[in-house]
């Protein structure tokens, strides 16, 4: 093998644990031996492969060979369950999600996959704009993504269509919205976001406006939070039609929809297929559903 695996090991430890005494510990070595491997590692491909910040994050070339130890550590823990040797623990599959994702549909599918194989998952959870980001650093091995086009070394499955409509309080409705929804009464209105990377509340209004607005916000960087803060009447927000429980339609003229993708590193893995053939059997149906509701 042209790369060394104990070096491998060494640097994911160190971008998992974010730290190199943290590495040591998991390793059961001392920091001192993690540098010397790492410095190793470095000098044997040329490359610097770690930005020794805090947390300890992979440079361009480290992602790539982060991501070849995260390949190699599953297809040997694949290995030893077929031969029957090696450790029964569980392999850890980590994933990139978007929010509104997490809190309505992939987690069943998950729970089935968990229930049929002896697995964990570590969700990270980001805006569906970015987390194939977390693919291409080769965090995670799978992310449902907004992007159709493939990350290099992995493979894209459209999941469908989720729908976001714009929606609120009845109270706030009235209050703010007496017609629908104008230039006016989107510059004035408060409305909720999720976080920075959050757009489609401004995007609607915008749409609308025929201009940017620049309303009261709140931020309220959960999804299950966000919809309650609609609910509340806090503001108005785009929902998708799963979270819509107690809030009116503002606007039956106008919805926006964000192609889904399910992205998954291109390895034969029995275990990958596995998650990858529920996440999509579950998304399918349910965006299916939703467009069938809304039609």
């Amino acid at each position: 093998m042209r790369y060394d695996r104990e070096h491998l090991a060494t640097l994911l430890a160190v971008v998992e644990e974010g730290t190199l005494d943290a590495a040591a510990r998991r390793l059961r070595i001392t920091p001192s031996a993690v540098s010397q491997r790492l410095k190793a590692f470095e000098e044997s491909v040329g490359r610097v492969l770690l930005v020794r910040t805090k947390p300890a994050r992979p440079t361009e070339p480290g992602e790539a060979l982060v991501r070849m130890a995260r390949q190699l550590a599953l297809l040997e823990h694949e290995a030893d369950q077929a031969l029957g040797t090696g450790s029964e623990g569980v392999t850890s599959i980590p994933i990139a999600v978007n929010a509104d994702s997490m809190s309505t549909w992939i987690l069943p599918a998950l729970e089935r996959v968990s229930r049929a194989h002896p697995t964990v998952f570590e969700l990270h959870r980001d805006d569906q704009d970015h987390t194939a980001g977390w693919l291409a650093a080769g965090t995670v091995m799978g992310a449902v993504t907004s992007q159709r086009e493939p990350v290099p070394g992995c493979t894209s499955t459209p999941l469908g269509r989720m729908t976001y409509r714009p929606r609120a309080a009845p109270a706030f409705a009235e209050r703010w919205f007496p017609s629908a929804p104008d230039a006016a009464s989107l510059a004035v209105a408060p409305v909720v976001v999720f976080d920075a990377k959050d757009q489609l509340q401004a995007i609607y209004a915008k749409r609308v406006a025929r201009r940017p607005v620049d309303p009261p916000r709140h931020l309220v960087p959960a999804s299950a939070d966000f919809a309650l803060a609609v609910r509340l009447g806090l503001g108005w927000g785009m929902l998708p039609d799963e979270q819509a429980e107690g809030t009116v339609l503002l606007d039956e003229t106008r919805q926006l929809d964000v192609a889904l993708h399910w992205q998954q590193w291109n390895l034969r893995s029995p275990l990958l297929d596995a998650v990858a053939a529920e996440v999509v059997a579950t998304g399918r149906e349910v965006f299916s559903r939703t467009a069938s509701a809304g039609g």
